[in-house]
This record gives structure tokens, sequence and C-alpha cells, in this order.
């Protein structure tokens, strides 16, 4: 088949009469823009500046640089999204739970999993200590927990949940290799003594200091509660 080119506008005719009837074509394209603008400057030299072929760099620039901001806006509400619902299902789970063995049991077999964790163990100071405890609670000394919380940390205040890269100190309390973990302090009352909620990951960037705590105070709280319920059962 032979088409003929009309000379002048170097494009055939169909391609030509589409863009005459919709030039915004070429507009909505940027590397078209970009070509366009780049031939002009070629034609007009060195000496003389486009300030429109500027301006549309700059807008340019800072275009890409809105949509990275939109794109990491989003990420970011996805995964807070995403986080409410590992939460929330994790919660269910407490809340499931038949009576203290149970859900002392549920913890490293079925709550961790649900929170995307290798770990999850409750550590409580042995004095006073809660009479017929599971055998999956970490019963600690006077003070270890104390000892345990302000490992790398500068005066950390009783109800801070501390997120950092694992401390050699809590290997023995996750009894496995993690890579970053959550402290979550309990306040179970003036008449049990201390405890502290311990979570692992294997994935070093999981829990670190400048995440947001929201989600986990949440899910402490909670499990705060029905640790009590369950222990006036």
């Amino acid at each position: 088949m032979t088409v003929e080119l009309d000379q002048d506008a170097g494009l055939d005719p169909e391609t030509r009469d589409r863009l005459l009837a919709d030039p915004g074509v070429i507009l909505a394209d940027r590397d078209l823009m970009r070509a366009l603008v780049a031939a002009r400057e070629a034609e007009i030299g060195d000496n003389v500046i486009d300030i429109r072929g500027r301006a549309m760099e700059a807008l340019e620039t800072r275009l890409d640089r809105l949509e990275g901001q939109h794109e990491s806006v989003i990420a970011a509400a996805y995964d807070n999204q995403s986080g409410m619902a590992v939460v929330h299902r994790a919660v269910i789970g407490l809340l499931e739970s038949a009576d203290l063995t149970d859900f002392i049991d549920s913890l490293q077999a079925e709550i961790a999993p649900l929170l995307r964790i290798e770990t999850l163990r409750l550590v409580v100071e042995a004095d006073p200590i809660i009479p017929n405890l599971p055998e999956d609670v970490v019963v600690a000394p006077e003070g270890a927990i104390g000892r345990v919380i302000n490992a790398g940390r500068r005066a950390p205040r009783g109800n801070d949940i501390v997120l950092r890269p694992a401390s050699p100190i809590t290997h023995p309390i996750h009894g496995r290799a993690v890579a970053s973990e959550a402290l979550l302090p309990l306040d179970l009352g003036a008449r049990h003594p201390r405890a502290l909620l311990v979570m692992g990951s294997a994935d070093a960037q999981r829990f670190m200091p400048a995440h947001g705590t929201d989600l986990l105070r949440f899910f402490g709280q909670v499990f705060r509660l029905v640790l009590l319920a369950r222990l006036r059962a």
C-alpha cells in the first residue's frame, strides 16, 4: 500500500487531520511536548532562551514531585488500613479464648500468626506471683521488666511502648532469633505483679522507633482487659 505524505507537515494526511481535530492528544503526552520544546530550542539557537520551555520543565518537576507524594500518601493509607484489619483479627482471637490457659496458649499458636510476627510472649514478675499461671507465661524476677524496658533507652516512662531492634536481653524471652521487637507494658493493678507483652519479628523494619504506636496501644489495652477478665474467672 502506498501512502502519500504531506510534504509540508511531514505527516500522513490521516495523522495530520486527527491532530488538527484534537490537538489535546499532544498536550497530554509529556514525551511529545518535551520533544517539541527541544526542537523549538534547537531551531532558535543557543543565544535565545525559551522561557516557555523552562517553565514547562519546572512544571514537570513539580508534577513528578506531587505524583510521588500522592503515591506515598496512598501507600501509607493502605498500610494503615491493612494494619488495622490485622489488629482487629488478633483482638477477635483474644476475645474467643475460653479461659486463662486457652488465652495464653493462643498467643504463640494463633495470635502471633494473625499479627504476622514470630513471637508473642507474656512476661510476669514473680513477686507477688499469680497462682496457676500457664506454662507459656515467662516468669521473671522482680525488677526484670524494668531492666528489659530500659535496655538501650534513656529514661523511658513506665507506660511507654518500646519499638526497637531486638536486644540480647530479650533473647531468652523470644526463644528464637528475631530482628526487631515491641514491648507493651501492662498495668494489671495493685493486686497483680508487673507484666509486659513482648512481640518479636524477623523483619528488622517491622518495629522501628519512628513508627506510630496507636494500633499497638489499642491491642495492648484489649489484651490487658481480656487478661484481667481471665484472671478473675
